[in-house]
């Protein structure tokens, strides 16, 4: 199997694992009038990058490969950035659409090295997640007009 297919998605094990502790970070810590849906949404999401973290990394075991597993080196791979502590709602959502725009571009880098190993499996999950980051883009999009 492509080294350069699994060191990919080995980097999306990392980036949702950045990810993931920065929803955690922004569900605990957000304040203002949109509290409650806000508080709501990064739940929802860092359910949801659980699941993906745990998708990557069983497919990279599957490819034979090893995936990340501390977090200095998903801070090391990772192209999301932590959470700062200092962000308003606003910023949240900001950062968070930047973050999500990214990782469709990476998400499409990794899909087109999965089609030229010709592995159609880890395509098409990869392909399933871009679907779901494209939706919430488009929602952090509306919410900042």
């Amino acid at each position: 199997m492509s080294t350069e297919l699994i060191q990919s998605v080995n980097k999306q094990v990392a980036t949702w694992t950045v990810l993931y502790t920065k929803l955690h970070n922004y569900h605990w810590n957000v304040k203002g009038p949109h509290f409650f849906t806000l508080h709501a949404k990064f739940e929802e999401l860092y359910d949801e990058a659980a699941v993906v973290i745990d998708e990557f990394a069983e497919r990279i075991l599957a490819l034979e490969g090893k995936p990340v597993g501390t977090l200095k080196e998903c801070l090391e791979l990772s192209f999301v950035e932590e959470a700062t502590d200092t962000e308003s709602e606003e910023d949240m959502v900001r950062n968070l659409s930047g973050d999500f725009a990214k990782l469709l571009d990476e998400l499409q880098a990794t899909i087109n090295l999965a089609e030229q190993a010709n592995d159609e499996g880890t395509a098409d999950m990869l392909l399933g997640v871009k679907k779901s980051v494209r939706k919430h883009l488009w929602m952090f999009k509306a919410y900042l007009g």
